[in-house]
């Protein structure tokens, strides 16, 4: 039997958070397979259940970020996650920085 909650969420356009998951488990499960490892075997690597695993490459939001990150170090991934928020990668975070150097940069009187 659904509920109200059910009802809304499957109506709902997913959101961008919503895709972005689905794309990371999509290619999480991509990886996987390419490297020829069974489900079993991963979920046993990652020290997860393969139901919780299934939910992973099924891109679901409500599995913990570790339990994704768990899996991208069983896959040998896990140096692409630390960069994902970098500051190097941060274009607007640099932009914002930018517009706030000073236009011009002057000496205190006691350092002339």
């Amino acid at each position: 039997m659904y509920n109200n909650i059910d009802v809304m969420k499957e109506s709902k356009s997913p959101t961008p958070v919503t895709r972005a998951v689905r794309k990371l488990g999509r290619d999480i499960r991509d990886a996987r397979r390419r490297r020829r490892i069974p489900v079993a075997i991963l979920a046993e690597r990652a020290s997860l259940s393969r139901m919780t695993l299934h939910q992973i490459e099924k891109g679901k939001t409500g599995v913990s970020a570790g339990a994704y990150a768990t899996v991208l170090f069983a896959l040998g991934m896990i140096d692409r996650l630390a960069d994902v928020a970098d500051p190097r990668h941060d274009r607007v975070g640099l932009a914002l920085e930018e517009e706030r150097l000073p236009q011009r940069i002057r000496l205190k009187k006691s350092a002339r």
